[in-house]
């Protein structure tokens, strides 16, 4: 079992910046692909970003590309996501997830991948 906390969230405003974070209480964090996905309000959850085991691959979902970054400290358990050029349409809770995977390469970017997911964080940009 994996426990997910996400922080970081809050009020930002257009153009604005702000970095989220996900601690894992993985005993093996760097065995966990990660993720991020955002829900708006009457909207689905969609994919943001994703990053493999050790951080070797990146990706993004095309609306957040060059704006937000995805990273991740092994030695803190933590995943991070930067971002930058905040537009109210970014407004939505951001969710962390993880899955356990055997290959450094693999990244997931479809919710149903993953295993463990955080209580989320809200994130909001003010016109």
């Amino acid at each position: 079992q994996v426990h997910l906390v996400e922080s970081g969230g809050g009020l930002v405003q257009t153009g604005g910046s702000l970095r989220i974070s996900c601690v894992a209480s993985a005993r093996s964090f760097s065995n966990y692909a990660m993720g991020w996905f955002r829900q708006a309000p009457d909207k689905e959850r969609e994919f943001v970003a994703a990053i493999s085991q050790i951080g070797l691959r990146s990706s993004y979902a095309d609306s957040v590309k060059g704006r937000f970054t995805i990273s991740r400290d092994i030695a803190k358990n933590t995943a991070y996501l930067q971002m930058n050029s905040l537009q109210p349409e970014d407004t939505a809770v951001y969710y962390c997830a993880a899955k356990l995977v055997a290959n450094s390469w693999l990244l997931f970017t479809t919710a149903p991948d993953y295993d463990y997911w955080g209580q989320g964080t809200q994130v909001t940009v003010s016109s």
